[in-house]
């Protein structure tokens, strides 16, 4: 899957979004919305590994949401780059695989 086509899906979602509900998706809001999404992952990783009260969901229900969450923090990550014109791919290149050899 391409970052950039991904990311341009993504926004589309998130724009009929802030329009569903009414509010302005600003600089502020894509942070507090990914910290919260890794919050939800926190949580879900905590009922995971048996650190967290499951609320009645099953191992597999706690599993799914594990791996659901885990996109959530993608997806967010990714309309937050954009929303600042960071280019991912780029940076990664730059921040990470210069490490490679």
């Amino acid at each position: 899957m391409d970052l950039e086509e991904l990311s341009e899906r993504l926004e589309k979602i998130s724009v009929r979004y802030g329009e569903r509900l009414g509010f302005e998706r600003d600089a502020d809001w894509f942070l507090l919305k990914l910290q919260e999404e890794v919050g939800e992952l926190t949580q879900a990783y905590l009922q995971h590994t048996g650190r967290a009260r499951s609320k009645g969901a099953t191992p597999d229900d706690i599993r799914d949401t594990l791996h659901q969450e885990f996109a959530d923090v993608l997806c967010q990550l990714l309309l937050l780059a954009r929303h600042h014109d960071v280019d991912l791919p780029r940076e990664v290149e730059r921040k990470w695989l210069v490490h490679e050899s």
